[in-house]
């Protein structure tokens, strides 16, 4: 008979979700002729017999055809996570490019295996990544973001499929409706951005926040940018460097830094500004001396914005990090690379100044105009501007930042860094990075 019961201590629901309970289950075996011999089908543990039943005969029909490969059993028989651990490693090193790859990773340990990475590999259906889009939607991911798990999962186990791990792709099948992706946010008004930054004060917040709302920077180049391209005589800063997008999970050390796509771009210190630089040294001078008192390891890796044991950050965990703290601000939803739209709309409505603002921004003139929404003659543009000097740099991010501040300059504004003491309980606007 192709179709047996048995009983089981711990009995699978529909969805393939162990229920702790007692039960009976049925297997599916067929016989059958192969091109190389007499060979045996088996697929255990449907929870009805008329799943069983209906297996069988799909089966039955593909296994006539002599062109049809069987599943690898064993390989079916992983989990989620240890295969999709195991395809990001192999497939997407190979395949990805570095950003695309680490953010699949980040993606997989985050928001996948926390779900779904229990449930073995050729259980897994289309009913139980609907629970899992349905979770993610409830914990409070945009529709893009759950609809980018989808894609990693459809991609992921449409290769499971070409091995013969599984017979079908369950992300094929699906009846989650995305809908259609919501607009690009708004930048903060530069009241937002007074709000927001008077929050994130004397918080590990403010100097990304402050380089990124201010400036325009890039996460990555955030992250990468070191003390060394720091200039505190000439009021300047190099951004040359940025943080690799493959770094590993737990790095400590950064052996060497990518570089920009940029990366002759030096920007001016703003008197609004130079203040979190200072502030932002002496923390970290106080965290190596405290470090080296407690005997405990510190990674002197210059970075600007680092661990409180100096190790880097990787940009999905300050990304996601950034996410809870808008909704803990109970601020307008933006995404962290929103606050680089931001400093170039608030320096542009300021200045009327793009072609300066794409350079402070390290964007290409076509790239500003097109973030801004601007069309014009470009190279008219471009014979106007030519050389843009420092010094026009600093007339139009002096103008920001001054409107940023407009009763007191930075060092009013700015709560004294944090003294160096144990950790106690937070504030409601101190979310850890």
């Amino acid at each position: 008979m192709a179709v047996s019961s048995r009983q089981v201590q711990n009995k699978r629901d529909g969805n393939g979700v162990l229920t702790g309970k007692p039960g009976t289950v049925y297997d599916v075996n067929i016989k059958y002729n192969a091109p190389d011999g007499r060979k045996s089908y088996m697929k255990r543990g449907f929870a009805t017999k008329k799943e069983a039943t209906q297996h069988e005969a799909e089966m039955k029909t593909k296994l006539l055809n002599p062109t049809y490969t069987p599943t690898n059993s064993a390989q079916g028989k992983q989990t989620v996570k240890e295969y999709m651990e195991d395809w990001i490693e192999t497939h997407g090193k190979a395949n990805l490019r570095p950003s695309t790859y680490a953010s699949y990773q980040g993606w997989i340990k985050n928001h996948i295996v926390p779900n779904i990475g229990h449930v073995q590999l050729n259980q897994l259906s289309p009913a139980m990544l609907d629970k899992l889009f349905q979770q993610l939607f409830d914990k409070g991911l945009s529709n893009s973001s759950v609809k980018y798990t989808q894609r990693i999962l459809s991609v992921a186990l449409e290769a499971a499929r070409k091995y013969h791990y599984i017979e079908t792709n369950p992300a094929r099948d699906i009846i989650t409706k995305f809908g259609k992706q919501g607009k690009t946010p708004d930048p903060y008004t530069i009241e937002q951005m007074q709000e927001f930054m008077s929050k994130v004060i004397g918080t590990e917040w403010e100097m990304p926040v402050m380089l990124a709302g201010m400036y325009g920077l890039r996460l990555s180049e955030i992250l990468g940018l070191r003390w060394k391209n720091v200039d505190f005589q000439n009021n300047t800063f190099g951004v040359v460097e940025q943080l690799p997008f493959n770094l590993p999970a737990g790095t400590k050390e950064v052996a060497e830094m990518a570089l920009t796509k940029s990366n002759d771009r030096i920007l001016p210190i703003t008197d609004q500004t130079r203040l979190y630089f200072e502030q932002q040294l002496a923390l970290q001078e106080r965290r190596k001396e405290l470090t080296a008192a407690s005997g405990a390891p510190y990674y002197d890796n210059d970075l600007v914005v680092a661990k409180p044991d100096g190790a880097p950050f990787r940009r999905d965990t300050v990304s996601t990090a950034f996410g809870q703290l808008i909704r803990h601000l109970e601020l307008p939803h933006l995404r962290f690379h929103d606050l680089r739209h931001t400093a170039a709309t608030n320096m542009h409505q300021l200045t009327g100044d793009f072609y300066t603002v794409g350079e402070i921004l390290g964007h290409t003139l076509k790239g500003i105009g097109m973030s801004l929404g601007i069309s014009t003659n470009f190279d008219a543009v471009t014979a106007q501007y030519v050389d843009v000097r420092l010094n026009r740099k600093k007339t139009v991010l002096e103008t920001y930042h001054k409107a940023l501040h407009p009763q007191k300059e930075a060092a009013a504004a700015a709560k004294p860094a944090p003294t160096a003491k144990k950790p106690g309980r937070k504030k409601s606007s101190e979310m850890e990075l």
